[in-house]
């Protein structure tokens, strides 16, 4: 295995609504913040991967748009996943290993806005014979999930409440978050439901931002940042598209994920300082925890998460980029980031990352 790591990140303020602005708009500054910090000329990239969702930009192809941004000319070695640009990293670490390059960049480009009811996108992400026929809006299935853990006894809603106000708290110190603030855990109690017991607080906001990273090898990360962020690890696992077959309490494609993961690393999931789980909904953030196995001394979603800020798309790579650079700052030697996508976390991606010595 080669050594991999993240030797930049950047992203733009997560919007609520931008659509004046096209993606090559939100991308190209964001995109030379992160090549300026790894200090690489744009020539010197082998490898370019992104991610976006052509349901939310309402066309087919839309990712194309994006190469305004990237510079398609001279040809450039360039790929594209349909899904949480969290998974770009994932082939662009594998595409590394293969040693056809040295350095890849990866962006993923989020514009949850762009859809005005998303209860019209959500529903195809569902079972087209059974669920997607019942047009289900987009939190029926997560207020399921979390009615099913509030019956095992698994969380309250004041639990619910207090990871709110918790990763509000934190987001106050992250410039891009698209909600911060200090809330009192009684005062959200009392907000109206969404799909019981989730309330308006406890669904990560849409909007609209751009992340980048930049990966490099070996000693030629060494060269570009002083302590890069390891990719130790990572692995994804998908559960049935049905959630009717599924115990929605038990996140077993999390655990294998995480198991499978930390044989390749070396460390398991546990042995963290800092986790940034995809949390679009509060009650994820326990039923993660427990999956990953990760302690009360285990710093979870120092950046708020995307409770402060949910770029679709962009959200799970920007876990990776913020795990990271805990880990470049020297806050963190070892962190773990987590993506999904699906109906109650369906797909799980378990990334771990290390600094050295």
């Amino acid at each position: 295995m080669r050594e991999v790591g993240v030797v930049a990140f950047a992203q733009s303020d997560c919007l609520a609504a931008n659509r004046r602005d096209d993606m090559a708009d939100i991308l190209a500054p964001v995109i030379a913040a992160a090549v300026a910090e790894a200090g690489v000329d744009r020539g010197e990239i082998d490898f370019h991967c992104s991610g976006s969702h052509d349901f939310h930009e309402g066309r087919t192809f839309a990712y194309i748009e994006s190469l305004d941004a990237v510079g398609a000319w001279p040809p450039i070695s360039e790929s594209h996943v349909e899904m949480d640009a969290a998974w770009a990293v994932n082939e662009a670490w594998s595409w590394l290993q293969l040693g056809e390059g040295d350095i890849a960049l990866v962006y993923g480009i989020g514009r949850g806005s762009l859809a005005r009811d998303a209860d019209q996108v959500s529903h195809t992400m569902l079972d087209p014979y059974y669920l997607s026929p019942l047009r289900p809006h987009r939190h029926a299935l997560a207020g399921l999930q979390a009615q099913a853990l509030l019956a095992a006894g698994a969380i309250g809603e004041a639990d619910l409440a207090a990871t709110v106000a918790r990763s509000l708290a934190d987001a106050e110190a992250n410039p891009h978050a698209q909600r911060s603030g200090r809330y009192d855990v009684f005062d959200l109690l009392t907000a109206p439901y969404v799909a019981s017991p989730l309330r308006e607080h406890d669904v990560a906001p849409l909007g609209d931002a751009a992340a980048v990273l930049v990966l490099a090898t070996g000693d030629r990360a060494r060269e570009l940042a002083e302590r890069p962020a390891w990719i130790r690890a990572m692995d994804h696992r998908m559960d049935t598209h049905y959630p009717g077959s599924r115990d929605l309490t038990r996140l077993e494609t999390v655990e294998l994920a995480a198991g499978r993961a930390s044989a390749m690393a070396g460390f398991a999931a546990s042995e963290v300082d800092v986790a940034e789980l995809h949390t679009e909904y509060s009650h994820a953030e326990p039923l993660l925890a427990d999956a990953l196995g990760l302690g009360r001394d285990v710093v979870l979603n120092p950046s708020g998460g995307p409770l402060a800020g949910n770029p679709t798309t962009a959200t799970g790579l920007i876990r990776i980029g913020e795990a990271a650079a805990r880990i470049r700052s020297g806050e963190a030697d070892r962190a773990l980031a987590h993506a999904t996508s699906g109906p109650a976390l369906q797909h799980n991606m378990v990334s771990l990352l290390e600094g050295d010595g």
